[in-house]
């Protein structure tokens, strides 16, 4: 199974120090549905796995959740494309769970879910720990410039990061890497 692991906000939308809230708040980057709907058409599978402990702090509800991936999913289809599953943690920091980027537990789940060995997969984030929970299980780090990511550019990437993380300007730079290969 072709496989590959997106982080969502900073990666796939705008991302918020304030969280986003609402399928309002909810604004893709530029080119991000496009590269989705690319990866597709080349017969990948996109899932996603997402910090959402806004949920855990009360900012919003699953019902705001499931709009804005309602929203997110509306959109990739007018592209082509579409995500496999959305997998998230719903927990904030202090409840110290195994589900939440660093940790590995969503990264466990997509693979659970999938039956496969999640080796080499490629994951996808704007941010070390996006990076992290996935390499602890066998995946291949991708870092995008966008989001969070940003403050790297034209940087060499601090000790901390996945060894071997390769850096894209943005989703579909992350894409047309992976489709030149």
């Amino acid at each position: 199974m072709k496989l590959i692991i997106l982080d969502r906000d900073g990666t796939i939308n705008a991302d918020s120090d304030d969280f986003v809230k609402s399928p309002e708040e909810w604004i893709p980057l530029p080119g991000a549905l496009e590269a989705i709907a690319k990866l597709n058409h080349a017969g990948w599978h996109v899932v996603v796995a997402s910090n959402q402990s806004g949920l855990g702090r009360g900012l919003f509800d699953v019902a705001a959740l499931n709009a804005m991936h309602a929203k997110m999913n509306k959109l990739l289809a007018a592209q082509g494309g579409r995500i496999d599953a959305v997998f998230y943690c719903p927990h904030s920091a202090d409840e110290h769970c195994h589900c939440r980027k660093p940790a590995p537990g969503l990264f466990e789940q997509i693979g659970e879910r999938y039956n496969v060995d999640l080796k080499d997969v490629a994951v996808v984030g704007d941010s070390q720990r996006d990076l992290t929970g996935g390499a602890a299980v066998g995946c291949a780090p991708h870092l995008v410039l966008t989001g969070k990511g940003a403050q790297y550019r034209g940087r060499e990437l601090p000790s901390g990061f996945p060894p071997g993380t390769k850096v894209h300007e943005d989703l579909m730079a992350f894409a047309d890497f992976i489709l030149s290969r």
